[in-house]
């Protein structure tokens, strides 16, 4: 069994020695992603794209992390255009110039690997491209902030900076969170607010980043599917997500790219 404390907050901090179960779990969540990099195509149905994930979780010996979890029935949500998160695959067919975003979680050996990430159908327009940038540098920037002695609120206050200093919002509906032997756990990772403010950062913490930027406004809402969150003004959502831990000089990102293909379009210049 993992050796872990606990803070006051409710935050788990492991040993550093077991972040190689974290590698693991990351590196295969990271992997089955980008094996989906050739098939994201006009034409293909969500729902065959879910079949891939599934394929690719019995290939590589692991569990998938969602089916089952609070009924959710698939391995993935995927996530069209202004859906913000949840999407649940199904008969839709991406159009070209479609973006959408890819969420898969699985468990190798008792560890969570969370990984998602953006994709392209076809080719996409200049909005769109340009809202994958600010998406993936957001977390990227907040990411940079994770370090020993520094505070939850500093990721938040860096992703939401850059974000509207481009004139998109950050939904605040939804949140990272902790992880690790167990999908959820505290603390909730916000990605606004201020400098300073949150439970400190300490090595042995482990957690995902998973900005949600908008073009429009920042406001969502659920479907009557209890699942698939959208926009509210119907403009487009992007979203990636790392899982990171705080390591004793700064972080450690578990879900890497294995090629290098998290970000759609950087790998084709």
């Amino acid at each position: 069994m993992s050796k872990y404390k606990v803070t006051r907050d409710g935050i788990r901090i492991y040993p550093l020695s077991e972040f190689s179960g974290m590698r693991t779990a990351g590196r295969v969540a990271a992997q089955i992603l980008d094996d989906l990099c050739d098939h994201v195509q006009p034409g293909i149905k969500t729902i065959d794209i879910d079949e891939l994930v599934r394929d690719r979780i019995r290939e590589y010996g692991v569990k998938s992390s969602t089916i089952g979890y609070r009924g959710y029935g698939h391995a993935s949500c995927i996530s069209v255009n202004h859906v913000v998160c949840h999407g649940i695959p199904g008969p839709k067919v991406l159009q070209s110039g479609d973006i959408l975003n890819i969420d898969v979680t699985i468990t190798a050996d008792g560890w969570f690997g969370d990984s998602s990430r953006m994709y392209a159908a076809g080719q996409i327009a200049r909005k769109s491209s340009r809202l994958l940038d600010v998406t993936h540098k957001s977390l990227m920037l907040g990411i940079e902030a994770v370090k020993p002695g520094g505070f939850f609120g500093d990721i938040g206050h860096a992703i939401q900076k850059f974000a509207e200093s481009h004139r998109m919002s950050v939904v605040r509906n939804f949140c990272g969170h902790g992880i690790g032997r167990e999908f959820h756990l505290p603390p909730n990772v916000l990605h606004f607010g201020s400098r300073g403010t949150g439970a400190k950062l300490e090595p042995g913490m482990i957690f995902t980043i998973e900005p949600m930027i908008n073009i429009g406004k920042p406001g969502t809402k659920i479907l009557s599917d209890n699942w698939t969150a959208v926009t509210l003004d119907r403009s487009l959502s992007a979203q990636f997500e790392h899982t990171v831990g705080v390591t004793e000089d700064g972080y450690e990102i578990f879900t890497l790219s294995p090629g290098g293909l998290f970000h759609p379009t950087r790998h084709l210049n």
